[in-house]
């Protein structure tokens, strides 16, 4: 429901604060959450050597993703934004195939496959006049999506799954400063609605999104906690009619449902592989390869 409900506050900050703005507010919001409570739960100071990765975390599955999406759903509805980043375990597997040597095997060639057609099938809900760049931007914000949990997966033999979100909220934050004069400018203008969305979206989906993550993961198999991420697309769907009166157009549900049976198939052979390592553990699974994080 947190990450669901994203989707659509998206488009209500985005509208009253612009790109920039509200890009920053939400990490911000999320980091300063994030580091007040570090204390309370124990969160340890990095070493020295994982900066680089952490880093990346920050700057790919923070800072480019938040820029990206936010962007691309200035002109994507929230619901079609949704079922578009649903397809960024395909790219987390295959990276994770490519830099950390996990085996491509045929349900995840085949499930990426299905799962990739799906996507073009939403971006061709309309015809080709209705495909957009903006849909490509979404899509990209899949990859960095990808690329995050890619390069988080080392860090979480070391560190607890709240303990690289926080590293990666603060670091995200930091790559977001140059968006800060644009920021303090937009805010005074800015409505209501659209400050209280970023936030919501900064406490909620991303700061408590990642601490009952964390919470839930570790202390269910992979395969039950990954299975709860399918349901983010058809919620989205749902709080975005009701919230927005956004109304999904059929190809689009149907392509969307074809790229979350694409996930899937990766999954079942995923969640088996690694399901009893990530329970003793407690870190956060990706959908289909590592650590999981927000779809939004």
């Amino acid at each position: 429901m947190l990450w669901a409900s994203a989707f659509p506050a998206i488009r209500v900050g985005v509208d009253g604060l612009g790109l920039a703005a509200l890009s920053f507010l939400r990490l911000a919001v999320a980091a300063v959450a994030l580091l007040v409570i570090a204390p309370l739960v124990g969160v340890r100071l990095p070493r020295g050597r994982d900066l680089p990765l952490i880093s990346l975390c920050g700057l790919s599955g923070m800072t480019a993703y938040q820029v990206l999406l936010n962007w691309g759903e200035i002109h994507v509805e929230a619901g079609t934004a949704s079922l578009l980043i649903a397809v960024a375990p395909v790219f987390s597997v295959l990276l994770a195939g490519v830099f950390l040597s996990e085996p491509l095997t045929r349900n995840v060639v085949v499930g990426s496959v299905i799962a990739l057609a799906g996507t073009a099938l939403v971006t061709l809900a309309e015809g080709f006049s209705g495909f957009s760049l903006a849909s490509l931007v979404v899509l990209a914000a899949a990859v960095v999506q990808g690329v995050y949990h890619v390069a988080s997966k080392p860090l979480l033999r070391h560190y607890s799954g709240l303990e690289v979100a926080t590293y990666a909220m603060l670091t995200g934050t930091f790559f977001a400063l140059p968006l800060l004069p644009t920021t303090v400018g937009a805010v005074a203008d800015a409505p209501a609605g659209a400050l209280w969305a970023a936030v919501f979206l900064g406490l909620l989906p991303s700061a408590l999104g990642f601490v009952v993550w964390g919470y839930a993961v570790a202390r269910l198999p992979m395969a039950a906690s990954t299975a709860a991420l399918y349901l983010v697309p058809p919620v989205a769907l749902l709080v975005s009619f009701v919230w927005l009166g956004e109304t999904p157009h059929p190809v689009e549900l149907l392509g969307g449902a074809v790229s979350v049976a694409g996930v899937v198939l990766i999954n079942r052979h995923k969640a088996a592989a690694s399901g009893s390592d990530t329970h003793a553990t407690g870190t956060e699974p990706v959908a289909g390869s590592t650590a999981a994080r927000p779809s939004a």
